[in-house]
Parts: C-alpha cells; structure tokens; sequence
C-alpha cells in the first residue's frame, strides 16, 4: 500500500517533467520541420544554430552585464541570423548548382562541426550555467520553476504563431507552395530564395529560443548542439517530417518515453530509448504520427 501511495505521488512530476522536456523539444522540431518542409534536406546545423542562441544570451547577460530579457531577446535574433547568413552564404549557392540533398546534407553537417568548434574556441569547453534566481512553485503534488513555466509560455506562443503565419498570411501561403513544388513556385513569380532565407531566420530563431531556455534549464556546452539536433529530428520523424503539429506531437511522446523511461532504469539509457522509439517508428509507420 506504501508503495501504491509512493508511485502515485511521483507520477504527477513525471508527467510535468515530461511536457517540460517535450516542450523543449518542440522548439526545435518545429524550426526544423519549418526548413525541412520549405527545403527537403535535413540541416544537421540545426541544433548549433539554436544553442548559438543561448551562448549570445550568456555573453550579454553575464559578460556584459545586460538586463535578461534583451540578451534573450538579441539571442534570438542572433540565432536566426545565423540561419540566414548560412543559407545567403552556403545553400542558396547549393540551389543554384542544383546539389543533391546529399551535398546539402554534408554541407550541413561542416557547418555544424565548424560552428561548434568557434563556439569552444570563443567560450572555451568548460559548462556554462546561467546563475538565475530558482523560484519554484508547488501544486497538486508537483514542483515547477519559473524557467519551466516560461518555456511551456514559450512553446504555446511561438507554436500558435507559427501555425497563424504558415495559414493566414500570403508569406505562409509561398512557404507551402515552395514546398510543395519549388520550380512550380518560381513559374508562379515567388522569389524562392527569398523566402527561403526568411524561412531559415524563422526556423533558426526558434531553434534560438530552445537554446535559451536550455541554457536556462541544464547549462550550456558546446557539444550540447548535437542533442538538441537528434532530439528535434527525432520528434519531427516519429511526429511527421514537414508538419508542424506532428513535431508537437511527437516531441511530447519523445518527451513522455524518456522521462518514464528513466524513472524505472538508469537515465544513462534516455537516449537508447529515444533511438528505440524512433526504430520502432521507422519499422512500423514511417510516415510518423501525423503525414505532412
């Protein structure tokens, strides 16, 4: 009976716990599935990219001394900056060659070991921690900081916008149109490279975002790119690649699998179960949870 109670009282934090890492996982499914839906190659620099967000944020908020919310703010814009000088700079010129998406994909992935390696070298390998002030909060059995309360904010605004922009707004219709048939789309008389660019500053600012608020959650390393990348594709994969709800979904059940996962095994077996789940998907419905 003891232990009945026990399990019972510990389920509720399991389950915040688990949308609180689904969420962040979100962010970068839903970055992702934005540039993945508009390009059809999968950006290996994602997660760099996003965690470029949270070193920016770190630098002027601990560095220079600027108030919190404009060095997230300026990490942000940071972020998708650097999304859109990639494509202005490397895969608008992959385009224009007409490069398979294997070049696309090796391309991406120089880019991703070139960005981490400045990253070491301008903040060295040593982890970051954002010294925030802890306030915590405490219901129905279940304790949940200010940071997380911020990111579950987080997911729903830039989710909702996201969704708004794609569906009510002539850019949102190029976007869907670009994927749908680039060259099609170019007939028409939309500047694909264009929107393209701004697609990568959208997706990447939100890749941003995710690093942010994992700086604020875990710290910050520079390898830590690499995970927020496989827990963004994997989510996208096992949610929908291309659909913006399926990264939602997915992200949440990647989220949910972990975290219960680890509450019976080690939590050095997290990303096993991740992969797990992502076979098994792979194996059985390929298309993910959601078609695009």
């Amino acid at each position: 009976m003891l232990k009945y109670i026990e399990i019972m009282s510990i389920i509720p934090q399991i389950i915040l716990n688990s949308i609180i890492a689904g969420s962040i996982y979100s962010l970068v499914a839903l970055g992702f599935n934005l540039i993945y839906g508009t390009t059809k190659f999968f950006n290996l620099s994602h997660g760099v990219v996003g965690l470029i967000g949270g070193y920016i944020t770190f630098y002027f908020a601990k560095t220079l001394g600027l108030a919190i919310i404009p060095s997230i703010v300026l990490g942000i814009i940071g972020a998708g900056l650097c999304g859109y000088f990639l494509d202005k700079v490397v895969f608008r010129n992959l385009r224009k060659k007409k490069a398979s998406g294997m070049i696309f994909l090796v391309a991406s992935l120089g880019l991703m070991t070139s960005l981490q390696s400045i990253i070491s070298i301008l903040f060295t390998n040593q982890f970051k921690l954002f010294s925030l002030q802890a306030t915590t909060y405490q219901f129905g059995g279940m304790i949940i900081t200010q940071v997380q309360i911020i990111t579950l904010i987080s997911v729903i605004a830039v989710a909702t916008g996201l969704i708004l922009l794609l569906k009510k707004t002539k850019f949102g219709r190029a976007v869907r149109a670009i994927g749908d048939d680039e060259e099609v789309s170019k007939i028409v008389g939309i500047d694909t490279n264009k929107i393209i660019s701004q697609v990568f500053f959208i997706g990447s600012a939100i890749a941003g975002l995710s690093g942010i608020l994992s700086g604020f959650d875990v710290g910050l390393e520079p390898t830590m790119g690499l995970s927020l990348l496989f827990k963004g594709v994997i989510a996208s994969i096992i949610g929908g690649v291309g659909n913006v709800y399926g990264g939602i979904l997915g992200a949440l059940l990647l989220g949910f699998v972990e975290n219960f996962g680890v509450w019976q095994i080690s939590g050095e077996w997290k990303d096993a179960l991740s992969f797990g789940l992502l076979i098994l998907f792979l194996l059985f419905r390929p298309q993910g949870i959601l078609r695009k």
